[in-house]
């Protein structure tokens, strides 16, 4: 058995050799060459290879924005026009005089011949009544307080024949903070009226008979 394997190592070492003997042997293989660069003369030009130059970028023509149009003053608004005043009737102008520089307000129907006045005044409570006591040579009567109204009884008369008794009543309406009684006329003057007279004439028949 120890022969066998003597033998064995033996002949493979002698394949060993062998192959590298032959190897050796054998002539080596030439690599393939490049081909020699042939004369410049002879060399074919190259394509000139132009880059196309870029385009110019196209320009937007911007167009022209129009001038915002000028902004135009809207024409004043004419004032509004004051109203004249309204005629007072001639029944207002009987039984009492009417303060100068009063302005005729309204009047309205009492009823059994007889018409309520009214008037605006720009005095004050106090210089209103002042004036009635001198024109009427009577004291009048407060007969409220708040808001103060005084009043003045004028001529006689009977109860069976009138519904008011005939007079002058005067009040303040500057009471609590107010104003005044608002003129009736938009745009005159005074805008507020800080007393206001009431006249109350007698019947028309009372009248007619002093005529």
């Amino acid at each position: 058995m120890r022969r066998i394997l003597e033998a064995v190592s033996v002949m493979a070492a002698l394949v060993a050799v062998l192959s590298v003997s032959a190897a050796q042997a054998q002539p080596p293989v030439a690599r393939p060459q490049p081909p020699p660069p042939a004369p410049a003369s002879k060399l074919p030009p190259k394509p000139a290879t132009t880059t196309p130059a870029p385009a110019p970028p196209q320009q937007q023509t911007a167009k022209p924005q129009s001038a915002p149009a000028a902004a135009q003053p809207s024409p004043a608004q004419p004032a509004a026009p004051v109203s004249a005043p309204e005629v007072a009737p001639v029944a207002c102008s009987q039984g009492a005089p009417v303060l100068a520089g009063s302005q005729y307000l309204t009047s309205y129907d009492a009823g059994m011949g007889q018409t309520y006045c009214l008037y605006g005044s720009a005095q004050t409570f106090a210089d209103v009544v002042t004036y009635y006591r001198t024109a009427l040579k009577d004291r009048g009567e407060l007969v409220f307080d708040a808001p103060a109204t005084h009043m003045f009884e004028v001529g006689k008369f009977k109860e069976t024949d009138v519904a008011f008794p005939p007079g002058v009543t005067v009040k303040d309406y500057t009471w609590g903070g107010s104003p005044g009684y608002m003129n009736p006329r938009p745009g005159a003057t005074p805008a507020f009226f800080p007393t206001v007279i009431q006249i109350v004439p007698p019947p028309a028949t009372q009248a007619s008979r002093r005529d």
